[in-house]
């Protein structure tokens, strides 16, 4: 471990090195946050901590599978595979199918995504609507309540509470949506009823089960010797309120976060978990991770220099050693078109002085409708670029589908897969016989599926053609009930897409949108066999169920579902898809007040520092080049908006930013603000709706802000905003859309497998030595470090040269030998 700790600068080892109680780890952008949290993982192991006794719960299934790869290197595979590592939702999901008798559940609940959980509040609004007349149906959106509901989760309020609680029902009816509490009480037990569980319940449900039952909380308190947490500033109330559950007993605790990096308040994330972290763990220390290895040294004081205008943070000098840099180039437009021609001349003219790829190159915006001008102007000059967090693959409808029919043979119970998939493909039963189905299921107080497993007891009202064809479709899903057990997912997936008439349906047209189902279906089945193949060649499961893959699918983030594209293009998104990578050039867009900061924002101090925290963020994902820009006018809503540039231009030091127009800089090597010859900051705009002497109040004085609630973090003074100066308009730009369009060949759809997979077969176990070099079909080229085991047990651990080191169950796995 010494050579290990030599590997680290001094605050990351001090960091390293503390175990004796709870720690935060306060890690800058680009300070080596993942280095910190591996080296302490190995740390712990190598001190003699088992484990499977350490948990370490991070936001993304990659950010999970990375940290295990690494200490894998650091400590060999078998250790790393052993710890119990994943996001708060896997983690404590696999939790709760072992306890779920303790909290009325079955053990094969379903997770609810929230597409289902607002189709099942849309229903339940509709029958609401459909009983009372002075309901308005169209004032409660499902997003909207959605959102009401998952917000009182995540504070650990329940549909009781929340209907008790006089704050909230008269907020409700301040908003006329006084049957909010209605909704949230008749979907809780709808969910409970159908045995299935959101996104939110996986989390309010542990808490419950740790708060209602002492013993169960101190199984797993003292089963997890040693608990981390990554980006802590992310997390939720009740989320947090479950690390205390569990630490606060033995008080072995690290988090590790940015208060700086705190960006998803709209999501739930509450800054105060990292600020007041002191006050839950009276002894505990704090570590800071300031040296920022991955930009050059101007960038990194102009992101700090950003910060020193918030008041709640923790105080922090985030440096350099990396070269100085150039300074952040400003290059204001006259409209949202120059905006983008700005942009893609400038990426042509970074490439080619520069050299590297288009995949170096990163625009990042507020919202996600700030893209069609750059879209446009990308096609036009022939700019390959890609969207970053689009549609996920498992959110298109197809998918969707296949998946619903999965999840229904699983748990029966699930109502809206029943709901999605009763009639698809078309098999005659319309949403008349639907909403019967379901009126019948409300009054005998059961579940879809029990309803058409028995419609004559539960007096279901239809006519005999349409039983027949419920019965029809009750015993589709039976019989594939009865397989269940016997195949594989990958076979049991198969004969589900093919038997329910899917396929037929998917392969039946000719037009580009059913060819991209088509494409969507292939590899959608490619990945389940891949699941299968790999599951059993890692040793995991001799026989891989549908319900092995179903856990596996309901917990992919669309952030995880995107990290495979790696295509040279520019990568566009918005700042909050962007947290945690990282690119030689940034381009920050649309720098313009009602855009960043947000309208939503603008009267808010917490809301507006969030805001700050935000473009934070995006100038410290730039290794080498930062460019800001912002239009003067823009179309928005249907018109052409005038905006003034953001308020938040003005919190940069001027002598770190150099404005520049079209083929020309106005720097000329002096501050930024200060005239003619510096380059003042607004050059680029002077139509503007107030002169130098009627400048708005919020330019003039932000020091206003409310003292927030005590905390040894939150003393900051933020740092006094300069005047803006307008001065002379830049020309209009101009710029034509481009089209752009391929297609991409069909392959026909595979045939049902007669044998799960097959082993190596011609090669023999004999033939597997140490320094065998092998190619895998997955990992790549290889090379055997070890074989064990003999038979249908032999196992080989093999050394990859970009996936690092597997141990692989031999009879299951797919390699050549190549020497």
């Amino acid at each position: 471990m010494v050579d290990l700790l030599s590997e680290l600068n001094d605050s990351q080892r001090e960091a390293v090195e503390y175990i004796d109680g709870p720690s935060l780890v306060i890690a800058g952008a680009g300070s080596g946050k993942t280095r910190v949290l591996t080296y302490k993982i190995a740390y712990l192991l190598q001190r003699g901590v088992r484990p499977y006794n350490i948990l370490a719960l991070t936001f993304t299934n990659k950010a999970a599978a990375e940290m295990k790869a690494r200490i894998g290197k650091l400590v060999g595979e078998r250790d790393a595979l052993a710890l119990r590592m994943g996001t708060f939702h896997s983690v404590f999901s696999r939790i709760l199918r072992v306890e779920a008798a303790h909290i009325g559940y079955n053990s094969n609940f379903t997770i609810y995504d929230e597409s289902d959980s607002r189709s099942l509040i849309k229903t339940i609004v509709k029958e609401l609507a459909a009983g009372n007349e002075k309901m308005d149906e169209k004032q409660y959106k499902p997003a909207t309540v959605h959102n009401c509901i998952s917000r009182a989760k995540n504070r650990l309020i329940t549909a009781e509470k929340y209907a008790n609680d006089s704050a909230l029902m008269a907020r409700d009816r301040q908003q006329n949506m006084p049957a909010i509490s209605r909704i949230y009480t008749l979907y809780a037990d709808r969910c409970r009823q159908a045995n299935a569980m959101d996104f939110d319940d996986l989390l309010v449900l542990t808490y419950q089960l740790f708060a209602e039952h002492p013993d169960i909380r101190e199984k797993y308190a003292h089963h997890f010797e040693y608990v981390l947490v990554d980006e802590y500033q992310d997390t939720n109330y009740v989320q947090q309120c479950i690390v205390l559950q569990l630490t606060r007993d033995h008080q072995r605790v690290c988090v590790v976060g940015d208060d700086y990096q705190s960006i998803y308040g709209f999501r739930g994330a509450n800054i105060d978990n990292i600020l007041q972290f002191n006050e839950l763990y009276n002894d505990s220390k704090l570590f800071k991770l300031e040296q920022n290895y991955r930009s050059t040294r101007n960038i990194v004081k102009a992101a700090n220099s950003l910060m020193k205008h918030n008041e709640r943070q923790i105080p922090k000098d985030v440096y350099s050693e990396n070269d100085e840099g150039e300074k952040l180039i400003y290059k204001p437009a006259y409209s949202d078109k120059e905006e983008a021609v700005i942009v893609c001349n400038e990426i042509k003219r970074i490439k080619r002085k520069e050299g590297g790829d288009y995949r170096d190159f990163a625009i990042l915006y507020r919202t996600n409708s700030q893209s069609r001008s750059l879209e446009e102007e990308m096609k036009k000059q022939h700019i390959p670029y890609r969207i970053y967090g689009g549609l996920s693959f498992y959110q298109r409808k197809e998918i969707k589908d296949i998946i619903a029919y999965f999840r229904l043979v699983i748990n029966p119970d699930d109502e809206e897969a029943f709901k999605r998939i009763i009639n698809y493909p078309a098999r005659g039963i319309g949403n008349t016989t639907i909403q019967k189905i379901a009126a019948t299921a409300v009054e005998q107080g059961v579940s879809f599926w029990t309803v058409i497993m028995s419609p004559g007891h539960y007096g279901l009202s239809v006519n005999k053609g349409t039983l027949a064809k419920i019965d029809a479709f009750r015993s589709l899903i039976s019989s594939f009930m009865l397989k269940s057990l016997e195949l594989d997912a990958y076979q049991l997936g198969q004969m589900i897409i093919k038997e329910s008439g899917i396929s037929k349906d998917i392969f039946s047209g000719v037009d580009p949108e059913s060819l991209s189902r088509q494409q969507n279906l292939e590899e959608f089945l490619a990945g389940m066999q891949d699941f299968v193949e790999s599951q059993r060649e890692e040793g995991n499961e001799n026989q891989v169920f549908l319900a092995d893959f179903l856990q596996e699918v309901s917990l992919l983030t669309d952030l995880d579902s995107d990290e495979g594209d790696d295509t040279n293009r520019v990568v566009m998104m918005t700042i909050h898809a962007a947290k945690g990578l990282e690119f030689p050039t940034v381009f920050i867009v649309g720098l313009e007040e009602n855009i960043f900061p947000s309208p939503l924002s603008a009267n808010s101090p917490r809301e507006l520092e969030e805001e700050r925290r935000l473009l934070y963020v995006a100038i410290t994902r730039a290794e080498r080049h930062c460019i800001l820009t912002n239009a003067q006018n823009r179309w928005r809503f249907g018109s052409m908006q005038f905006d003034t540039p953001s308020r938040f231009i003005y919190d940069i030091d001027p002598s770190l930013i150099e404005e520049e127009r079209m083929g020309a800089s106005y720097s000329g090597g002096k501050s930024f603000r200060t005239g003619r010859n510096g380059g003042s900051y607004g050059d680029a705009f002077q139509d503007l709706p107030f002169s130098r002497n009627d400048t708005p109040e919020w330019m003039e004085d932000r020091l206003g802000y409310p003292r927030p609630a005590s905390s040894s973090y939150q003393g900051h003074t933020p740092t006094p905003r300069a005047v803006y100066q307008p001065s002379q308009k830049v020309e209009r730009g101009s710029g034509a859309p481009g089209s752009v369009s391929g297609m991409l060949s069909l392959k026909p759809m595979r045939q049902v497998a007669e044998t799960p997979s097959s082993p190596s077969s011609s090669v023999q176990v004999g033939a597997l030595a140490e320094g065998t070099v092998i190619e895998h079909q997955r990992f790549g080229i290889g090379t055997v470090i070890k074989v064990e085991g003999s038979g249908e047990n032999a196992k080989a651990t093999i050394e990859f040269k970009n996936t690092g080191t597997k141990q692989l169950l031999l009879k299951f796995a797919r390699y050549t030998i190549i020497k």
